[in-house]
């Protein structure tokens, strides 16, 4: 429609008002856009479309006039040039105000149109307001303070009707936010009760129960300080003996990279060699590279971890030269390949660092920087073997993500749609020297890696849905995805068994590790999906299925982490399983991380179950316990003292089940609330006189190898405990006000990941 600008005109002293609420308020009326005043009166009609009130024609300057305006001008007058007088005629104002002429029927359009889009603003500013409105309303934060548990905040979700679900979403610590895929999120849903029971029996400072357990948490801390090397600890070139060095590097091949493809195992082999023939300075870079695969590999040494001093000596050494100030220089393979094993060695030795999550995150970003997200076959040509290797490294950082979002309770940060590097090909190493390789058909060196990144999308989802700030979080999601990452983990079966089974002469198998591993894995996704209507199902069958799923994949794990002697008997002498099948045994009962938390979860939802199921009988014969999940109780304490045996030095996996066990075993015996809460109080301090001994002999130990050095350690001698205690504690440890044992059970002093042991 066209318009035409008006010139300016001479401003009234009263404004030219078309409703009488205007009017009253001397409000100036703009008729092309007017106010909700004049669109609505309070008599319920519309002024500009009664034509006995009085109105004006005049327009401000500025203001435009459409074509059917500006033909009811005067004949004679420009209204191109020329301005309205300020007193129009009465036949130009009848025009404009009569109903029956062209102008007064626009300006009833215009109204409608003008209400029209102020109703449009309005919807617009309250979609605004809702979705720029903050999250807090739908969450509703269960604070629980005292002296046994400390202080933490249970966030709970509300459903779409404004009730307040009895899930719980996360759970915040001080500084740090928890996702739903933490272990702590069902942990402190399930044991608050515990230690509400605890607490009125816990006042003053008299309590054994609580001075045992801040004797432990000191002399842990006195352990650790005494087993790391002094800041900065600089690279050198002091490796073990050969034979120790070889038995290491095969360790480590033989898990970590069986798993997650870091290396190209014949480079490494040439170089490994060439490292103990030659009188040459060797590659720094290389040797930070093998002593940290070295580190990997003492894991699994032996059944005590006796090498754990040095591996943390080789860690340190990594994390300074990762440290050094060269940005630029280090974008490259080999740097890409020393942050990967630097982050599993933190984990797993139990060094401090950044959260393995949060250094993740980081490496992927360099790994996006250096164009890894992106498939080689759309980057500048390179050889195959430079090809595979990006897409190996890529995928491996790919799995360290999600795994390290998973643990820890953060968002995975990536989706599919942020990269397009295409799986590994399968090829074995050997086969990238040669020019132009053809993929195999049966099993390689990286078909495990391969049949893991064809679950990847299912179980980024899971994480996602777990862990993302805004997922819908409804069950009805959770099944589709239970079904989603079911039907993927029957495909990566099927794929493993035709992989084994195409010659049985020509090709090699999968490893009795590498089975169990992948099946561990898929697992612990199944029990992070179901675990957080695993509490809630005690209270209804509408989450059945989700607590029957727990207790299902929880006893699958324990059983694969920890197998009873009968089973592994058994296997040995039907499946002449090899000599290295107590792998993945050692990793869980030596490591620190990812697989001894998950071990001790399975166990801890194994014996709240049992709890669950006393509670809920109310008959006179209570039914009898499934004698499965009843031997998991006294394996899993059995099994955590080994653990601290073996250089372990936190106790709280140890406390936890001794409390749930407690539990059991006094609703077993039908006891009264006071009698449980006895057991309760007797449980607690057995963590001292059972525990304690073990760490005063591994402190005297790392004391004995901080002084004399590691040739010493067969001859350390025991320390004086008790003339040390006034320097290795302090009053503040024992002063109830200050300190926080649920604190304790979420906080690593060296800030690794958060292990349950």
């Amino acid at each position: 429609m066209e318009t035409v600008m008006l010139g300016s005109e001479k401003r009234r002293r009263r404004p030219a008002v078309s409703c009488t609420l205007c009017r009253r308020r001397k409000i100036r009326c703009n008729r092309e856009s007017p106010c909700s005043n004049c669109l609505r009166s309070r008599s319920g009609t519309c002024d500009y479309e009664n034509p006995n009130l009085p109105s004006s024609p005049r327009r401000h300057s500025g203001q435009r006039l459409t074509a059917e305006s500006r033909d009811s001008v005067p004949i004679g007058r420009s209204s191109s040039t020329s301005p309205f007088p300020s007193h129009p005629p009465s036949s130009l104002a009848t025009s404009l105000t009569s109903p029956s002429t062209p102008t007064s029927q626009y300006s009833a359009e215009d109204a409608e149109l003008t209400r029209l889009k102020l109703r449009i603003r309005e919807l617009e500013k309250q979609l605004t307001n809702a979705t720029l409105r903050p999250l807090a309303p739908d969450y509703d934060i269960e604070t629980t303070s005292s002296r046994v548990s400390g202080t933490f905040h249970v966030h709970c979700k509300r459903n779409t009707s404004g009730q307040l679900e009895p899930i719980p979403h996360s759970v915040s610590l001080k500084t740090r936010l928890f996702g739903q895929s933490h272990w702590s999120v069902s942990a402190v849903y399930l044991v608050r009760d515990t230690f509400n029971t605890l607490e009125p029996h816990l006042r003053g400072d008299s309590s054994n129960a609580w001075i045992g357990l801040e004797k432990c948490k000191s002399l842990a801390r006195s352990i650790k300080a005494w087993r790391s090397p002094s800041w900065p600890a600089l690279p050198t070139s002091n490796l073990p003996p050969r034979e120790v060095a070889d038995t290491l590097v095969d360790n480590y091949l033989r898990t970590t990279e069986a798993i997650y493809r870091i290396l190209h195992v014949p480079t490494f082999r040439r170089d490994y060699e060439a490292l103990w023939v030659s009188n040459a300075e060797p590659d720094l870079a290389f040797l930070v590279e093998l002593k940290l695969m070295l580190a990997l590999g003492a894991v699994t040494y032996d059944d005590h971890f006796s090498l754990r001093t040095s591996a943390i000596r080789w860690v340190y050494e990594a994390q300074i030269w990762v440290a050094e100030p060269k940005f630029k220089l280090r974008l490259n393979i080999q740097s890409l390949q020393i942050h990967l094993l630097l982050l599993f060695a933190q984990e797993r030795v139990g060094v401090g660092g950044d959260l393995t999550w949060v250094s993740a995150g980081a490496l992927l970003r360099r790994a996006m920087y250096m164009g890894l997200h992106r498939d080689p076959s759309f980057l500048p040509r390179r050889t195959a073997f430079a090809a595979e290797m990006r897409r190996r490294l890529w995928n491996t950082i790919l799995e360290v993500n999600l795994q390290s979002s998973l643990s820890s309770g953060g968002t995975p940060l990536i989706s599919l749609g942020d990269f397009d590097t295409a799986p590994p090909g399968n090829f074995d190493d050997e086969q990238l020297e040669v020019q132009d390789p053809v993929p195999k058909v049966g099993f390689t060196q990286v078909s495990i890696a391969i049949v893991l990144r064809k679950t990847f999308p299912q179980r980024l989802a899971v994480v996602k849905f777990l862990n993302d700030l805004a997922s819908p979080g409804t069950y009805e999601e959770t099944l589709k995805l239970d079904a989603e990452l079911r039907a993927a983990y029957r495909a990566l079966g099927q794929s493993l068994r035709a992989l084994g089974s195409l010659d049985l002469y020509a090709e090699p198998l999968p490893s009795h590790y590498e089975i169990h591993v992948v099946d561990f894995l898929m697992h612990r996704y199944l029990l992070s999906l179901h675990v957080p209507y695993f509490g809630p199902g005690q209270h209804g069958k509408a989450y059945t299925f989700s607590r029957k799923s727990v207790i299902e994949s929880s006893l699958k794990l324990w059983r694969t982490a920890c197998p009873s002697l009968s089973l592994v008997s058994v296997q040995l002498i039907s499946d002449a399983v090899p000599s290295a099948s107590n792998d993945l045994q050692r990793l869980v009962a030596c490591s620190s991380g990812f697989y001894p938390t998950v071990a001790i979860h399975a166990a801890f939802l194994i014996a709240v179950e049992l709890r669950m199921q006393l509670q809920e009988e109310d008959s006179l014969c209570p039914a009898p316990l499934r004698p499965d999940l009843l031997s998991v109780l006294d394996d899993a304490k059995a099994w955590c003292l080994r653990v601290i045996e073996a250089g372990e030095t936190n106790v709280k996996g140890y406390l936890l089940l001794s409390l749930v066990t407690a539990q059991v075993e006094g609703l077993v015996r039908g006891f009264r609330e006071e009698q449980v809460a006895e057991v309760l109080i007797k449980a607690v301090e057995d963590v001292e006189y059972t525990c304690l001994p073990k760490l005063e002999k591994m402190a005297a130990l790392a004391q004995g190898q901080r002084m004399g050095g590691e040739h010493e350690l067969q001859h350390a001698t025991p320390v004086d405990l008790d003339e040390d205690w006034g320097f290795m504690t302090s009053d503040t440890l024992f002063d109830p006000g200050d300190t926080e044992p649920m604190s304790w059970l979420f906080n690593d002093d060296l800030n690794q990941v958060v292990s349950l042991l």
